[in-house]
């Protein structure tokens, strides 16, 4: 028990520096793009990998230390979550951070249908139940066909797309590889695209001060250890405890936004926010069922 409630502790934190990075997203999004802000959050972001490495004590200079069979699938999980973050950073310069964070909850319906249509997975109608619920929510929240829509309102379901299929092919690998190696190669091909997308789409622009060399650090620095801390938790406690409280992010950003931004969208997030958790909850608890 004393595991599972440091895990769960670990876990708040987790979703906390996620929100933290977020805000910071935010108030530097005035003067610099989404995509320079996803090449200095991923270049920055290789620290916390290397701290990884240091604490678990794989940390070496011998390059043979790191190799792995299947490294072309796991540069290709770092491409994607640059993409995602590219979406997501781009959702946060343009709406309010409780939005951002109840649509990128959509990510355990992706989960479902990613694992349906690249693992075989059989699916019953409860999880299928869930997955259209979820998608309802969603729609009540971006609300297309209205005038308050926006093909922004798109993009965080898009980077919870890219996240979900990170999460689902991590089963491709071998359970001998560790954890902090993932990481390592997901981190570095994170940066290489995001360096890649920005080339392509905008001109890098030089940090305006110090003040903001310092936002771009804290923003790496919280992203980066938000994913060591969920790795952390997910690895001492079973998914089944701690993946309700991912919910926990949602109340998280509600408050930033409405205290440092004056956010309060609760006409936009509601009832859709309600259907998105039931629809997560839903599916993890068919998935514990189906493990018992």
């Amino acid at each position: 028990m004393t595991s599972n409630i440091r895990a769960i502790l670990v876990c708040l934190l987790a979703y906390v520096c996620f929100d933290l990075m977020a805000v910071h997203v935010r108030i530097l999004s005035v003067h610099y793009s989404p995509q320079e802000l996803s090449v200095y959050r991923n270049v920055v972001g290789i620290l916390p990998t290397i701290a990884l490495l240091a604490y678990t004590r794989e940390l070496s200079l011998n390059l043979d230390a790191y190799k792995i069979k299947q490294w072309k699938l796991a540069f290709g999980r770092g491409l994607l979550v640059a993409l995602a973050q590219l979406l997501f950073y781009t959702a946060l310069a343009n709406l309010e951070l409780a939005t951002v964070s109840a649509l990128g909850q959509t990510n355990a319906v992706f989960v479902v249908l990613i694992a349906i249509i690249f693992y075989r997975e059989k699916v019953g109608f409860w999880r299928w139940g869930a997955i259209a619920i979820g998608f309802t929510g969603a729609i009540f929240i971006v609300r297309p066909g209205y005038d308050v829509f926006t093909w922004t309102a798109v993009m965080p379901i898009g980077a919870a797309l890219c996240y979900a299929a990170s999460m689902v092919t991590l089963r491709s690998f071998d359970k001998s590889v560790s954890s902090a190696i993932l990481y390592l190669y997901s981190a570095i091909a994170a940066a290489l695209g995001a360096i890649l997308l920005a080339a392509i789409s905008v001109e890098l622009s030089p940090i305006q001060s110090i003040e903001d060399g310092l936002l771009i650090f804290s923003m790496s620095i919280c992203g980066g250890f938000g994913v060591i801390f969920l790795m952390f938790a997910f690895r001492n406690a079973p998914a089944a405890v701690l993946a309700p409280f991912s919910y926990f992010g949602i109340i998280t950003a509600f408050c930033f936004g409405w205290f440092i931004f004056g956010e309060f969208p609760v006409d936009t997030l509601f009832p859709g926010v309600f259907l998105i958790i039931f629809s997560g909850l839903t599916i993890l608890w068919r998935e514990q069922r189906k493990k018992n």
